[in-house]
């Protein structure tokens, strides 16, 4: 599958506790995922937080939709994202190892996933720059 982003540098003022949100629309987001695809999509999110690394999932982006993974200014340049295609198969992923298991997940560090009991996804890396805002599109 292909993937592609565009950068979004709206600045919104917003405060959340904590690193993840729920969904919103990109114009507020401080990192959303978006699919424009016709199937719906299922995303995980792979990062680092400054002091150690973590993962978090699963969000269910519908076709034309959008979901803010990150409702506070970008801290890091690279985020990593896995997502997978629902109904159709496929996924978008990339070389970068994350642990991650079903159902909602948060988990502290990406080593060791399968002696924690976890499962191991390949996600690829998402370039921010300097930008605090981002939103990636997921495409076929």
């Amino acid at each position: 599958m292909r993937r592609s982003y565009v950068p979004f540098a709206l600045a919104v003022p917003a405060f959340a506790a904590g690193l993840l949100a729920a969904s919103a629309l990109p114009a507020s987001a401080k990192f959303s995922v978006c699919n424009t695809t016709a199937q719906p999509a299922t995303v995980a999110l792979g990062f680092y937080n400054g002091k150690e690394w973590g993962s978090a999932g699963w969000w269910t982006i519908a076709p034309g939709g959008c979901t803010m993974l990150i409702n506070e200014p970008l801290i890091s340049r690279y985020y990593y994202l896995y997502a997978e295609h629902q109904n159709v198969g496929g996924a978008w992923d990339g070389d970068r190892s994350f642990c991650v298991k079903s159902g909602h997940f948060s988990i502290q560090g990406r080593t060791n996933c399968l002696s924690h009991g976890y499962e191991v996804r390949r996600f690829f890396q998402v370039d921010t720059g300097t930008s605090p805002d981002w939103t990636e599109n997921l495409a076929d």
